[in-house]
């Protein structure tokens, strides 16, 4: 059972994730911005991170950067969720370990086997993983 943090404004976005990682075994808490995912990690170190990009208050970008400024050797593997394309707006990730893309819409399904698999801990970032 691993403790997950979901990050994202979407209310029922939160709620499918929320009970297909429960239903996998998994204990799950949300928040629904960049700035109460902060804080909830701080103060609760989860297992994994599930964070969106576009969000009020702070955006993904933003709560991944200031994380791993905190803590450049966290111990948790962070997914953020995007449906961006560009290349360019991908690339900021592969400079921080244990960050993956996933793309939008999120399959539960693709993401309870993407949390079993977990993400590789080396020196650059995870990049994307598949839909």
């Amino acid at each position: 059972m691993k403790r997950i943090l979901i990050v994202d404004d979407e209310p029922n976005v939160m709620r499918v994730l929320k009970l297909m990682l429960e239903r996998a075994g998994h204990q799950v808490r949300t928040a629904a911005d960049g700035l109460a995912g902060l804080e909830m990690a701080r103060a609760e170190a989860p297992d994994v991170l599930i964070t969106d990009i576009q969000m009020p208050r702070m955006d993904g970008r933003e709560l991944v950067r200031t994380l791993h400024a905190e803590a450049p050797q966290r111990g948790f593997d962070i997914y953020v969720m995007t449906s961006m394309t560009e290349r360019e707006e991908r690339e900021w990730v592969r400079r921080i370990p244990r960050v993956a893309f996933l793309e939008k819409p999120v399959s539960p399904r693709q993401l309870v086997a993407c949390l079993a698999r977990g993400l590789d801990d080396g020196n650059e970032g995870a990049g994307h993983v598949g839909s």
